[in-house]
């Protein structure tokens, strides 16, 4: 008797593992980090894009220029192309900085 509820047991704890284990990987809502996605410029919440560079050599350029002024910056890659974006209370002294 005690061996058949040891099994029973056995085999719940198997199937709650096996439902856990299908809705984490599942398709649906899951656990498991998404591949991003590339938006828009105007989709990365509060930073304001302030310069659009041609390629990542120019965006390196720009980039140390933020930074030589004291400036936190992100460079996002966008739909549209790279984007240097700030937040906007700092977006004026970045247009100043960069010359724009």
């Amino acid at each position: 008797m005690r061996a058949l509820v040891l099994m029973l047991v056995g085999f719940a704890v198997v199937g709650l593992l096996m439902l856990l284990l299908r809705w984490a990987y599942g398709s649906g809502k899951s656990l498991v980090a998404r591949e991003p996605r590339i938006g828009g410029p105007d989709e990365y919440g509060l930073l304001v894009p302030v310069a659009a560079p041609a390629d990542a050599a120019e965006a390196e350029q720009l980039a140390s220029r933020l930074a030589a002024a004291g400036l936190h910056y992100t460079l996002a890659p966008t739909s549209e192309g790279l984007r240097l974006m700030v937040w906007p209370a700092d977006e004026q002294a970045a247009r100043r900085a960069l010359g724009r």
